[in-house]
This record gives C-alpha cells, structure tokens and sequence, in this order.
C-alpha cells in the first residue's frame, strides 16, 4: 500500500506531498493540471527510465519519496533481503529517488544506496499501474499470450521453465547444425586459411614469452659499449688503480689493532668487516662479468631479425608470442573439429532429433494447459463484462498453432515453434448478439477496450499479491450506464485493494473514499500544481464541475449530491 508520495522539483510540480488511504483514492482535474504527472513520478519509484527533462525550470534537481506499507507475505520482503534491505516487521518501506541535472540517479531504499535493476525488480511488487498502453497492448493479438500466462502464472511456471531449458538447448543446438552446414567450398576455403596460418606460426618455431625474452638482449647488445664501460669502471674504483677495496682493508686492520683498548669500537669494526667481504664479493661478480662480457654483430643481427619475424606474425595473429600461440591453438582445435565434420554434423543432427522430440512433449503439454485456462479465463472475463454493461457480449480465447515446415513435429504435425512455445494466442468477441467472434483487435470500440481491460486487470489483481493498483484514463471512451458499471467495478476492487484512479467521469468520482483535485496555478513568475484533498463540500463542487463543465449552477450541484449519497448507498450495499 502506498500511504505517502512526496513530490519536489518535478516538471512542473514544485512541492507536493500526498496521503493517500485504503481503498479508491480518485485524482481528478482539468486536462493539463497535471495528473500524469504524479503518475509519472509514482512510475521513477517502481523503476522507470529517470531524465533530466523531469527537473523542474531552475532547480538543481527533482526528488520523488513513497512511504509503503508491504503486505506480510509480500515477495518485496525476500527481494529488499537479498538487496542487503533491512525491512521491520511492519513492512514499511521508503523509496527515494533523486535526479539531477546531468541525469545523475540517486536510489534509496529505506536509505541505503540500491541500482536501478534492483529498483526494478522490486517496483512490480509495490505498485501495478495500468493505463493506455495496455489499451494498446490489447490491439496487438501477439501480446495477448502474455496475458494468458500471466492468468496461469502458477500453472503454468513449471512446465514453462521445463519448456525453456530446452528450447534454448534446442536453439543453441541448432545453430552449431547451421554453421556445420556451410556450404563445401566455403569449409574448404576455410580450411585452406587456417592450414597457411598454422604453417606460418609453426615454421616460425615460437617459444612462450620468447619476444620479451629477445627485446631484453636487443636491448643490452645495442648498449652493450655502455654496460662494458660502466662495469669496468666499478672494477677500477674497487680493486684497480683507486684501491677502494684496499683502502677498506686498511681501514679494518687499522681498527683491529685499537680494539683490544677500546670495547665501543665493536659495533663499527663489524660493520666495516661486513662491508669489506660483501664488497669483497662484490669485485669477483664484476670480474666474472667483465671476463664473460661478449658481443657479436652477428648475433644483435640474428635477434633483429627474429623480431622482425615475430613482429610480421604479431600484426596478424596477436600482440604477444603467447597471444600468437594461443591462437595457433585455437585454429588447430577448429580444424581437428573440420577433419571430423561429417561425424560431428551427423551427432548434431541426432542430438537436434532428440531435443525435438523432448521439446513437442513439453510444449504440447503447454498447449494443453493453456487451453483449460483459456476456457477458465474467457468465461471469466465474459462474467465481468456482463457487470460492465456488455450484457450479451460474448468473449473467447483462440490457442491455435500453426503448421511450419521447419518447425518440430507435434503428433504428427509440423508446427511453428518460438520461444513462448508452440501457441498463437489471440482474443475473440463478439460484442452483440447474432455475430460471430472475431478478432479483438480489429472490431472492439476505445469504449469496450476499456472494459475489457478493466475485466482482464479485475480478474488478474485477484491472483497477485501487489496491494496497489493504479488506474491511468481506464474510463476512455464510455459514459452513461458503462461508465456507472466501470465506477462500480472499481470501487468493487478497492475493497480488497488500494486503488489510484484517474479519471475525468463524474460517475467514478461519486465513488471515491477520497477525492484528491489536480490543478494548475500560473502567474507571471511561474506554473505550479497543487494536489488538494477535497472535503464532502468541495467534492461536490468538483463533481459540479465535472457534471456541467466551466459553469456550476445549483442543478448540476444538486445533481452532484445525489450521485454522491447513491454512490454511498450502493458502497454500503456491495460491502455486504
């Protein structure tokens, strides 16, 4: 349930905060005051795409924050908890969200910093909103499946997953048979390639790591008149002519011969013998380097030309030598993998066959399942719209398949498959009497597309667990005895749940357990909204205004009364 949504800085909203409460909450307005608005901004709480554009003329940035109450055996609890979430046991959850000018996104939930996957993965279970797009939605028969399963979620989760699993084996499966099935010269030329490419890198008889190993030596050898100077120097100064090494010995024996007198000599004399036989050693290093120091222009000659191999095979086939021979791997496993196409293209073959057959069991069982619930579901739907003023309209549901030569073979029949199985969905009506059903798509009015998606919400808010549901303009296109039938069909809903509903028919307004008025308020500094909740004398002004347009006279007042004590009445009655 959604108890609290605080609105700043947001299009043209400056700072909005509303209560809402159990049961139909109706937001009502002129065109243009900004009822979509708070939709829009209900919609960044549940995990919609934030902009920039929804910052408010002048300000840094807008900030939307819901207080929730989740039921208690609420999915969201398991999913804040894996988010690391903490939630108490009241179920109470804010949801903030931030967006600055640069279309930087700020989440919070219950304070603690959460990604907008995560805010969508909870959205759905705070709030379900329902508006013109679904409308849409139900003018196009390939969406109309979603539908279905989503009526038969429970029934129909195993088997889908069952049918999943395999399906995407099956695809997998069946694009390694399709790449297999290359045409030969194409293989050969392949072939042809990969054999010069592993020649070249073979002939070249590369050792891991060995360019590293080469520009190393280019790199001593270029320098090698430097190294000799610098090492025979260091000889010099230790143990030629300079008699550094000599002169530390001096000194040691020097100190050696005081020591007996002196006990706090100790320390330094060790640390002069120390030096002197590390440097001792240090002489004979450099000796064996000076005396082993060789150099051939032949063989700075030989590494270049090495590398200039290594560099031709590098711009084909990697950066590095371990790159080149990783990749001369790979070609030599590809082409093992060609020397046994035959035997592989025949175990792909087989192995297809038999996911095949595994696949049309599990989708034929899908089938099955999803016509029981069409039969379950159309009878249902057909039971509302008859409380919707479509008292003889008559509502089916189709699940045909359809043949496909390339398609898996289900009992005996070749079907077209997809990923939702091997069903075509599609809703049927026939909305007077005497005709025949036909597509819903092509002949339902705006008017009985609005009832029946109300129908189809009604039915599918009595299966789920989201304690909110929000209704965006469901009313389009009714009025008169539908639009009587629609209001109670709403307020019917919220007794068992919180509903959010904009709307422009007074007959829905009579109903509400609060009335909230969206307007707009401009002067020459600046638009604003306001959201006003409206007491029993306000509601009737409102429901005045609604009822006779600009002009409010005492008949349309009056009139306005009387449909909120019927609307009342006929609460008290349904509550029963």
């Amino acid at each position: 349930m959604l108890h609290e949504l605080t609105i700043r800085n947001f299009a043209i909203i400056k700072a909005v905060t509303i209560s809402f409460r159990r049961g139909l909450n109706i937001l009502t307005g002129e065109t243009g005051a900004g009822k979509s608005i708070i939709i829009d901004a209900i919609g960044l709480l549940l995990g919609e795409r934030g902009s920039a554009e929804y910052v408010r003329h002048g300000e840094k940035r807008a900030e939307v924050e819901g207080l929730f109450e989740l039921p208690p055996n609420s999915p969201a609890f398991a999913i804040c908890e894996g988010f690391g979430v903490h939630v108490e046991q009241d179920g109470m959850l804010v949801v903030r969200r931030d967006i600055s000018l640069s279309g930087k996104n700020v989440i919070r939930i219950n304070g603690q910093l959460v990604t907008l996957a995560m805010l969508r993965e909870l959205g759905p279970w705070l709030v379900q909103i329902h508006g013109q797009h679904d409308a849409h939605r139900l003018m196009q028969a390939d969406k109309h499946i979603e539908w279905l399963d989503a009526y038969g979620e429970q029934e129909l989760r195993q088997t889908k997953q069952e049918y999943a699993k395999l399906y995407q084996a099956y695809r997998r499966i069946r694009q390694d048979l399709e790449r297999m099935a290359k045409n030969e010269r194409e293989l050969a030329q392949r072939i042809d390639l990969l054999n010069y490419q592993l020649r070249e890198i073979e002939a070249a008889s590369l050792e891991p790591g060995e360019d590293e190993r080469l520009l190393a030596q280019r790199k001593k050898w270029s320098n090698v008149e430097k190294v000799f100077a610098g090492i025979e120097g260091a000889y010099q100064a230790l143990s030629g002519d300079q008699h550094g090494l000599d002169w530390l010995g001096h000194a040691m024996s020097e100190l050696e011969r005081v020591l007996p007198y002196d006990d706090s000599l100790a320390p330094i004399v060790e640390s002069i013998q120390s030096a002197y036989y590390q440097i001792e050693d240090a002489v004979h290093g450099l000796r064996q380097v000076r005396e082993q120091l060789e150099f051939s222009p032949d063989e700075l000659e030989a590494v270049e030309r090495r590398l200039d191999i290594i560099s031709g095979l590098k711009r084909k086939y990697g950066k590095t030598v371990d790159e080149i021979l990783e990749y001369a791997a790979m070609i030599q496993d590809e082409l093992e993998e060609m020397e046994h196409y035959d035997d592989r293209l025949q175990k792909l073959e087989q192995h297809v066959k038999e996911l095949a057959a595994d696949l049309a069991v599990e989708a034929l069982e899908l089938s099955v399942k999803r016509r029981e619930l069409a039969q379950v579901l159309s009878a249902a739907i057909e039971q509302q719209l008859q409380e919707l003023c479509m008292e003889r309209a008559r509502f089916a549901i189709e699940v045909r398949q359809v043949a496909d030569e390339q398609g898996i073979e289900v009992e005996g029949v070749r079907r077209q498959i997809t990923a939702n199985g091997i069903d075509q969905v599609e809703f049927m009506i026939a909305p007077n009497p005497g005709e025949p059903l036909r597509p819903l798509a092509k002949i339902a009015s705006g008017g009985e597309l609005s009832r029946i998606m109300l129908a189809i919400k009604t039915i599918l808010a009595s299966t789920d667990q989201v304690e909110t549901l929000i209704f965006d303009e469901v009313d389009t296109g009714v009025s008169g005895r539908a639009a009587q039938a629609i209001a109670e069909k709403l307020a019917r809903v919220a007794q068992h749940r919180q509903v959010l509903c904009i709307s422009h028919l007074p007959q829905v307004a009579s109903l509400a357990d609060v009335h909230f008025l969206i307007c707009k308020e401009m002067n020459e500094q600046e638009t604003t909204t306001r959201v006003i909740p409206l007491n029993d004398e306000e509601r009737v002004v409102e429901l005045s205004r609604m009822l006779g347009g600009a002009e409010v006279t005492e008949k349309t007042m009056e009139h306005a009364r009387e449909m909120i004590l019927m609307g009342k009445e006929r609460k008290a009655v349904n509550s029963r």
